[in-house]
């Protein structure tokens, strides 16, 4: 099995990305804090991969990508996706999971909604691991938060005073795409396996995909496999999304990013940033080379690093040292876009189909 295996920094400078709501014992009883991991050795801020994954799902579907997102219905209490990854790229790559109610009432609402024409009859519970899997993003050093006072002052009266936390680090988050899964859909009748039932599975013979019948699957064909996965990078590349972007504008694209194709779904590159003694991101040189060293039979492809000038210039000097003096001519250094989409063009490789198998 081959990966696309990234590690990514967020640079937030002044920022709460990711907030919990209202702080108990705070001094204003509006006051919103930031969501936060405690340790013993101080707080490290960090964004939920849930809200990652928001970020990135709104970022590809609000883009001019050609991404196709699968429309939301609504049941009651539970909401879902039309759950045919065929159809729609974000079933495909971020997964679902779809068990739908066999009451009289519940398939008598969903007969009369119109919005659900073209909803796919689904019978049966169908689900599917996310091939796109992600990190919580966490602070790279434990910082001391700051709560910023503010009032509501342009009515009559007393001014309503409200307060919030936020923070200035960096934040670290890994990601893995599975490449065989990407495109590749089960009819097992196992939990988390059974992609397509049968109303599915007759999509899949209509639209002659390729039946892998020793594997119970269907596959879409190669073309459109890479251009899903290619999408899935640029949005990466242009990823918008977080809390509080009125008060803090915090850029959330990936200043700096780390990526290979690789054998297996462990992370080669976790270890490679890291925080220095003053806090800040350091780029380890010693880990880095170690994990080219141990890991040099299952890197599969080039090393991308996407690194954007300006953003620790004397961090980015050693590494680019460290390839003139190591002749390390398959570690490629460019800004983080670019990185993705040579991702992208690599895995679009008629010779490097393999990876996808």
């Amino acid at each position: 099995m081959s990966f696309v295996t990234g590690l990514f920094l967020i640079d937030a400078p002044a920022s709460a990305l990711n907030n919990l709501g209202s702080v108990p014992g705070a001094r204003t009883d509006n006051t919103v804090g930031v969501k936060v991991i405690r340790a013993k050795d101080g707080v490290y801020p960090y964004v939920s991969a849930q809200a990652f994954r928001y970020w990135l799902r709104t970022t590809l579907e609000s883009s001019d990508l050609g991404w196709k997102a699968a429309p939301i219905y609504r049941e009651e209490k539970v909401a879902y996706t039309d759950a045919n990854p065929i159809r729609w790229w974000d079933d495909d790559l971020f997964g679902y999971m779809r068990a739908p109610s066999k009451r009289t009432s519940a398939v008598e609402k969903r007969s009369a909604d119109e919005s659900r024409a073209e909803e796919t009859p689904t019978t049966d519970t169908v689900t599917r691991i996310s091939p796109l899997r992600v990190s919580t993003l966490v602070s790279i050093a434990p910082v001391t938060l700051t709560e910023d006072f503010g009032t509501m002052s342009r009515h009559e009266g007393d001014p309503v005073p409200h307060e919030h936390q936020f923070y200035r680090t960096t934040l670290k988050g890994l990601f893995s795409l599975d490449l065989g899964a990407c495109g590749t859909f089960s009819y097992q009748r196992r939990t988390g396996f059974r992609n397509l039932d049968e109303e599915r599975v007759k999509e899949a013979q209509q639209k002659s995909l390729i039946h892998l019948e020793d594997r119970k699957s269907y596959r879409l064909l190669f073309d459109e496999r890479v251009k899903r996965i290619g999408t899935l990078f640029e949005g990466f590349a242009m990823l918008e999304g977080g809390a509080k972007q009125t008060l803090h504008y915090t850029d959330v694209a990936p200043v700096l990013a780390i990526m290979a194709v690789t054998k297996g779904g462990n992370h080669v590159f976790g270890h490679v940033i890291g925080a220095s003694g003053r806090g800040l991101p350091e780029f380890k040189i010693d880990a880095f080379k170690e994990a080219l060293d141990v890991f040099q039979d299952e890197i599969l492809s080039d090393i991308y690093i996407g690194w954007v000038k300006g953003y620790l210039e004397d961090e980015r000097k050693k590494v680019e040292t460290f390839i003139t003096e190591n002749g390390a001519h398959n570690i490629r250094i460019c800004h983080p876009r670019d990185a993705f989409r040579a991702m992208a063009e690599q895995l679009r490789k008629p010779e490097n189909q393999k990876w996808l198998e």
